[in-house]
């Protein structure tokens, strides 16, 4: 007899049923941080948006919805987003809405 068995012998009125575990959402502990920096680039301007602790699949949703949004290019990989030109305050808009918090870093 298992357990289930004998909890049906002590409570022969009480029925079954299926338990799902609620979906926990993810948060972002420290905010993502925007920055502008062109060395390295040729000279050309690029707004960086580092800090992400989540998944590779959600920084690409991220990346998808502000250079669609903006209509502008850039790259996302290793937990930071790669967008053309200076675009921080946009970018940081973007992301409020979103529900994440930003630090703008630089002048």
């Amino acid at each position: 007899m298992d357990l289930r068995d004998q909890l049906k012998n002590l409570f022969p009125d009480h029925e079954e049923q299926d338990f799902k575990m609620p979906e926990e959402q993810f948060r972002q502990k420290e905010p993502l941080v925007c920055k502008f920096e062109k060395k390295g680039r040729n000279g050309k301007p690029v707004t960086i948006v580092e800090g992400w602790e989540g998944t590779e699949e959600e920084l690409k949703k991220i990346s998808k919805k502000i250079k669609t949004t903006l209509g502008i290019g850039g790259s996302e990989k290793d937990g930071t987003i790669i967008i053309q030109g200076d675009n921080r305050d946009k970018i940081m808009d973007i992301l409020k809405e979103m529900g994440y918090k930003t630090k703008r870093v630089g002048g």
